[in-house]
């Protein structure tokens, strides 16, 4: 027996006639919504040009439409330490490992769905010892009643796609993928705005601590000299008193910052894949970041390429719309193919030799007529979980729009805002060198100037807040616009499927 060909020529014949009955697939081919024609974020476009002011912060920046973004858009703030901490932080982070994990979990499946596609192979061999009754005819060649038999076999078993039910399960497995891909891209991209976050309030604590010290010493000193006063019947005991409640509220607010501080700390550590107890060499301070002169601004259409949870929303509508064709093949008639090919034989030696084989290749063609309208209901499930879907991406869509939109509005505000504190500090800053020159000459008491530092300092730590508040909304445009992750080459490639 030419037992190859034989082989051969059996599977090759199931595989051709399955090719031959695998028509096209139900349900509705997936189409991507179109963008949003909007053209601006506001009813009225603004300048896209806004305020400057000096010191740290304190460029103007630009708006520049249809502005690449890069992968690793927090260098852009020129900090070497926060640079490092990022890097270190996306080899460590626990979510982004999870995000990974994820990932290849649903690329997995897809490669298992794929295994659909073709027919299913398995070889067999049976052996058995085996004693018929004498009343019996012995099946066995010899005529014996006792005799041993080996069976060996290869079955090849295969169904049709023949409504494309399988190709719209592979289709909603690889849009599934995808979306994890996108999960793991907002995971990055989160991560990262929060490291730069945390930094930019760190770096603000410590300037506002810093110059609440200040405050604290200069009220320490002004009611030090108010007791002299009094002391001296100069001044009254009201006074003083009015001088130690100030004093004791200044130093009220150096907790919560001190507490502030050390959370931001602890955020750090946690971000970056370390417990608490583990030292972060990197500290910030606002005066060491750059703030990025050019601000990238897509429009609503080019937003939807580029947010992470946009993509995503638009590979869950599209693998709920594959979910239709699955449930619609369901109700479909269904075709197995069965191929057997073997020999059997009395003595394990004689197996494939001429007179020991068999084969067999059958057909099975089965149609559900009742089932309780079980099947029925699957399909109006699927139908709306696709309306469902498109309602989420809608939402996703509009959501996203807004977030740049406010993210714009909070971005000139801050300019402005920055602008007017630096105006007050200044005035602050003028007041004190008048106080400091009128002390010298004594035409005021100490406690004026003193009066006129603590002005100043209060108008330092308003300025490092909005200096601080403009750093983070620089962040979250960059946020809003989908973080650069198309460019993005810190990490290895993630799976794809063609």
């Amino acid at each position: 027996m030419k037992w190859n060909g034989w082989l051969g020529s059996r599977v090759l014949l199931v595989l051709c006639i399955g090719t031959a009955l695998t028509g096209c697939a139900v349900g509705p081919d997936y189409r991507r919504p179109e963008a949003p024609k909007a053209q601006a974020y506001a009813p009225i476009p603004s300048s896209e040009t806004t305020s400057a002011a000096s010191g740290p912060g304190g460029e103007a920046q630009r708006l520049v439409t249809s502005m690449d973004i890069p992968g690793q858009w927090w260098t852009l703030f020129h900090s070497e330490p926060l640079n490092a901490l990022i890097d270190d932080a996306l080899k460590h982070n626990a979510d982004v490992e999870a995000a990974h994990a994820a990932l290849q979990v649903a690329w997995e499946n897809v490669y298992a769905q794929r295994g659909a596609y073709f027919p299913s192979v398995s070889a067999g061999l049976n052996p058995t010892r085996q004693d018929v009754a004498k009343d019996l005819a012995s099946p066995a060649s010899s005529g014996a009643s006792l005799y041993s038999l080996t069976t060996a076999q290869v079955s090849v078993s295969y169904a049709p796609d023949l409504w494309g039910g399988t190709r719209r399960q592979v289709e909603s497995a690889v849009a599934q993928a995808n979306a994890q891909r996108f999960q793991l891209e907002a995971t990055y991209l989160t991560l990262t705005s929060n490291l730069v976050n945390a930094a930019i309030q760190e770096a603000s604590l410590r300037e506002q601590i810093k110059a609440t010290q200040e405050i604290v010493s200069a009220q320490t000193q002004i009611l030090d000299t108010l007791r002299r006063q009094q002391a001296l019947g100069d001044v009254a005991e009201s006074a003083v008193a009015t001088q130690v409640a100030a004093l004791e509220q200044s130093r009220a607010t150096l907790p919560p910052l001190e507490k502030q501080l050390a959370q931001q700390r602890d955020l750090l550590a946690a971000l970056s894949g370390r417990t608490p107890d583990a030292s972060i060499d990197a500290t910030f301070e606002l005066a060491a970041l750059q703030l990025p002169t050019e601000l990238p601004l897509s429009l609503p259409a080019q937003l939807v390429e580029q947010r992470p949870d946009v993509r995503e929303a638009d590979e869950q509508l599209h693998a709920a719309s594959a979910g239709i064709g699955v449930a619609v093949a369901n109700r479909l008639p269904n075709v197995q193919i069965n191929a057997t090919l073997g020999s059997a034989a009395e003595k394990t030696s004689s197996l494939f030799t001429a007179g020991t084989g068999f084969w067999s290749l059958g057909g099975n063609i089965t149609q559900p007529l009742f089932d309780g309208g079980s099947l029925k209901h699957k399909q109006r499930a699927a139908e709306a979980g696709y309306r469902q879907a498109a309602a989420q991406y809608r939402s996703t869509v509009l959501g996203a729009v807004q977030n740049v939109a406010d993210v714009l509005h909070a971005i000139r505000s801050d300019a402005d805002t920055l602008v007017a504190a630096e105006r007050a500090e200044r005035a602050a800053s003028r007041s004190l060198e008048i106080a400091r020159h009128q002390l010298s000459l004594g035409d005021i008491s100490q406690s004026v100037m003193l009066a006129a530092e603590l002005a100043w300092q209060q108008s330092i730590i308003a300025l490092a807040q909005a200096r601080a508040a403009r750093f983070a909304d620089t962040v979250a445009l960059f946020q809003a616009v989908g973080g650069g992750w198309w460019h993005r080459d810190d990490t290895a490639e993630v799976s794809k499927a063609e």
